[in-house]
């Protein structure tokens, strides 16, 4: 059973009742999450309630006002390969438009043209969006690499695609940089941040102060873009075969 918070929140007359997802841990603080499915509270082993409570109200407003953002964000679009369907790309919306002949994918302003042969083309058509996406976040990727590398000082990492779940990047010990494909939907300055961030990692492969501060003077930005790209990820477009 979920435990529950009552707060008080300014713009309801009644007491705004939150369910929430409760565990311990050998954690030194108490941690929040929200995400899609809720308020997470992580509170260490002797953590006495009064005092998880405490902090609970005393962080109200942001709980409030993250999960009302979470409300507002639009389930995932399934994409089947159908002409007129809308994909984000770059963070526009772009629409299908598919049609019968040789295998291709082009972009004509705000349409992305795929071409297949129409006996295979339920599945054809999929295979090829996906992998010209990947071609074009491969092509807008690198580039952001270098740059950042650059103003570091540094030769452009080697950089390749990925298509982790839970990862938008990972820089190896040996100076790669992986980024996931699927920032090809996403505003540039969103993508830009993971960039940033990976690129930091040749430098300081860890998260310590040192590793944040240097990451601020290469996107002063990021806290904001850490909670929009959270945002933005939990909406990216699912590929579906139609049944």
């Amino acid at each position: 059973m979920p435990e529950q918070l009552s707060l008080l929140d300014e713009a309801r007359p009644e007491p705004r009742v939150i369910d929430y997802r409760f565990t311990r841990s050998k954690r030194r603080t108490i941690g929040l999450t929200v995400d899609a499915s809720g308020l997470s509270v992580r509170a260490p082993h002797r953590a006495p309630w009064r005092e998880i409570e405490a902090f609970l109200r005393e962080k109200h407003h942001w709980i409030v006002a993250r999960l009302d953002e979470w409300s507002t964000v639009p389930p995932p679009l399934v994409i089947q390969g159908a002409s007129g369907e809308l994909l984000p790309l770059h963070g526009e919306r772009v629409a299908l438009d598919v049609r019968e002949g040789g295998r291709g994918v082009a972009r004509t302003g705000a349409h992305v043209v795929v071409s297949a042969p129409a006996r295979r083309r339920a599945g054809l058509v999929l295979e090829l969006l996906v992998g010209w996406l990947k071609q074009q976040a491969l092509t807008a990727l690198a580039p952001r690499a270098a740059h950042y590398a650059a103003r570091l000082g540094l030769g452009p990492p080697p950089v390749a695609l990925s298509r982790a779940r839970s990862q938008w990047g990972v820089c190896t010990e040996r100076g790669s940089i992986r980024l996931n494909w699927r920032l090809v939907h996403l505003e540039p300055e969103l993508a830009d941040y993971v960039v940033a961030h990976e690129v930091a990692h040749l430098v300081e492969l860890n998260h310590s102060k040192r590793f944040w501060n240097l990451l601020g003077t290469l996107y002063p930005e990021w806290r904001d873009a850490r909670e929009r790209l959270e945002l933005a990820g939990a909406s990216l477009p699912q590929f579906r075969e139609p049944e």
